[in-house]
């Protein structure tokens, strides 16, 4: 067979508000959706938490960050902060 080359594989990124930064090393992220429902065409809100890889321990609770996709770090963890967009007051 040729030898095959994989394309770059864009990860997915998400904006939230980390609720939690209790544990070392990890913050919690809720990230907020909006949509609209496919049969009632009534907006729907919905919340998700994930738990995020902060390896310097820099963000703190109201901070809205981006975190990205990575591989599995912890049996619940498989997301990382990419950027700090705003800092709490």
């Amino acid at each position: 067979m040729d030898d095959v080359k994989h394309k770059a594989r864009h990860k997915k990124a998400l904006i939230g508000t980390v609720v939690s930064d209790k544990m070392n090393k990890t913050v919690v992220v809720q990230v907020k959706r909006l949509f609209m429902h496919p049969r009632y065409k009534k907006y729907v809100r919905r919340n998700a938490k994930y738990k995020a890889h902060d390896e310097t321990n820099r963000c703190g609770i109201g901070d809205k960050v981006q975190i990205i996709e990575s591989r599995p770090l912890s049996k619940g963890k498989h997301w990382r902060i990419s950027k700090v967009l705003e800092k709490a007051v």
